[in-house]
């Protein structure tokens, strides 16, 4: 099975009736606008002010006011508090934030997130056990809990008050609790239901700064403000659609990380060769994040929380060079997973619609990374598991065709737990169940694929030539800004053009640099995981590619960032 070609598809041109509407805005910014969905005046500016959405007051979101009335209570007592976070970068952000803000506030607070290898996601009895053991009264757990029915139970029988504060899909059945802050949950009409683990914890902070300041407290100046940095991390990082209130939220903690006032946050620029003034969406989901989670992945994530908490510029420094150093460990570790799973499981299944690789010898906090490279180069439903003495725990990646939740609920039988979303999934099974698991998937696999044209769809917005690839562009590229998931960046198309050099770089010659040229333009561009187009470059090329800055060892250039090129002419 060789890794697949994509398919392109060019937006429609904007109709005539919009393009009138949208006339103060350049023609290119206009056909941006339209394919994104922004048709009217007001839309548009909302959306390229990154203005939130009306109604995103924090009280407006069920359970906020009385979380805040709870800790407030706690605060006035002098009662300990535990934040009970994820090994995530979102969790990580979160539980930093809420003890950052309560420490400002004079609680008596302590962080607590849960290691991946020897407890596992969310809540557990034995941790909240040890809290109780240690004067704990108030939890208050961050990017967990809604799902957790029983050790929410256990809690009430211990005498823990727990406050939930949780994005992911609840149960039927709610957990319970002195307050259930999830927007997803029945009965909340809060008007945005995609805030990442964090941005429920900001709306927390910011619902608690209501109530404090109707009681006469004193909030400390600049505290919501120094608190949006970690939002931004949080959000970008954990994938959360940059749209609405979270596209308001990232830009404002854009413009703060920009200003670095945490320390932590300042020596992870540092070492990842960054310049602060100059940090976007794009630094932080493929360099800032991947090293913040890198340590829960490997060991402990609270190398990452005590990064981000600590006002210590030497611990900060020793903390940074500790998780990039991790992260290239982690890289490795993908890499070799990756590879040993790609060709275990095209051995089981050659012609197998789904890829499924489990061995011993996996690490589990990084399964999930090699699922999802397997997914980019086959464009099929992967999964990628470790295999322990008695139980084997798996990570599925899937495609926008495989419901690979869905798929796990018709094998339930076989499974001990299992959950995640349309994209995701996890799953603990007996060993003595893995081999009919692996069949039964690839059965449902067959049924649901067999019959479809598996090749990955890029979209563009339009088809351009060179000559409309001016610095001015930019500007107006700048105004889409963050972009991520739920909010992509502008590509282009452009076609016939002549390669005038290429040549591979990085590591493995896996990348590619090349120019191109219409004959009267030439433009530089990079194709990153395309250097196998090196021994069999075209003439001429039609390319897919985003427009950016270039800089390096000082000076800036304007390059073409290539998505994906084919011989001028190949049909899309």
């Amino acid at each position: 099975m060789l890794p697949l070609t994509r398919r392109w598809k060019v937006a429609d041109i904007l109709p005539p009736e919009i393009d009138r509407l949208l006339e103060i805005y350049p023609p290119i910014l206009r056909q941006i606008l339209f394919n994104r969905k922004y048709m009217d005046l007001d839309a548009v500016r909302m959306f390229l002010e990154a203005r939130a959405p009306e109604g995103t007051d924090p009280l407006n979101m069920l359970g906020v006011e009385a979380a805040a009335e709870r800790i407030e209570f706690a605060l006035r007592h002098g009662e300990r508090i535990a934040i009970y976070g994820d090994y995530d970068v979102d969790g990580v952000t979160a539980t930093a934030l809420l003890t950052q803000t309560l420490n400002a506030l004079g609680a008596d607070v302590t962080g607590y997130i849960p290691n991946r290898f020897d407890e596992g996601y969310g809540l557990n009895n034995e941790a909240l056990d040890t809290l109780r053991s240690n004067g704990i009264q108030l939890v208050v757990t961050v990017d967990c809990g809604v799902r957790s029915l029983e050790e929410a139970q256990h809690a009430n029988e211990l005498g823990l008050d727990l406050i939930i504060s949780d994005h992911h899909h609840p149960k039927s059945v709610l957990p319970e609790a002195v307050a259930l802050i999830n927007p997803k949950q029945p009965g909340d009409t809060y008007p945005e239901e995609d805030l990442a683990g964090v941005g429920l914890a900001y709306k927390l902070v910011t619902g608690l700064f209501r109530v404090l300041g109707r009681r006469g407290y004193s909030i400390p100046d600049r505290l919501e403000e120094d608190l949006l940095d970690l939002v931004a991390l949080g959000t970008v990082a954990d994938l959360a659609p940059l749209s609405g209130e979270n596209r308001a939220l990232v830009r404002a903690g854009l413009q703060a990380m920009r200003r670095p006032r945490r320390q932590g946050l300042l020596s992870l620029i540092g070492v990842c060769g960054l310049r602060a003034d100059q940090l976007t969406a794009t630094h932080i989901g493929f360099v800032l994040g991947p090293r913040l989670n890198a340590a829960g992945r490997l060991d402990s994530a609270l190398a990452a929380y005590e990064l981000l908490t600590t006002e210590n510029v030497f611990e900060a420094g020793r903390l940074a060079q500790l998780l990039d150093g991790q992260n290239r460990e982690r890289q490795k570790i993908t890499r070799e997973i990756q590879e040993h799973a790609e060709q275990l499981a095209l051995a089981n299944q050659p012609d197998g619609l789904l890829l499924f690789a489990a061995h011993p010898d996996y690490n589990p906090g990084v399964v999930g990374l090699a699922a999802s490279r397997l997914v980019d180069s086959y464009y099929r439903p992967a999964i990628v598991a470790q295999r322990g003495e008695e139980f084997t725990r798996g990570s599925c990646r899937s495609i926008p065709e495989f419901h690979i939740t869905e798929a796990l609920d018709q094998c339930a039988g076989l499974l001990e737990r299992h959950g995640g979303h349309a994209a995701a999934a996890g799953f603990t099974v007996r060993n003595e169940n893995l081999a009919m698991l692996a069949e039964q998937l690839q059965q449902i696999a067959a049924e649901q694929l067999g019959h479809l044209d598996l090749r990955p769809i890029l979209h563009a917005d339009a088809e351009i030539p060179l000559t409309d690839l001016k610095p001015d562009l930019l500007n107006y590229l700048d105004w889409l800004q963050p972009t991520g998931f739920g909010n992509r960046q502008a590509v282009f198309v452009t076609r016939g053009l002549k390669v005038s050099s290429c040549r591979t770089v990085g590591r493995e010659a896996a990348h590619l640099k090349l120019s191109v040229t219409d004959g009267w333009i030439t433009y530089d561009a990079i194709a990153f995981r395309q250097g196998h187009w090196k021994e069999q470059m075209p003439e001429r090329v039609d390319l897919m590619y985003t427009f950016e800055r270039n800089e390096f060892n000082g000076r800036v250039s304007l390059q073409l960032n290539v998505k994906d090129l084919k011989p001028a002419g190949t049909p899309d």
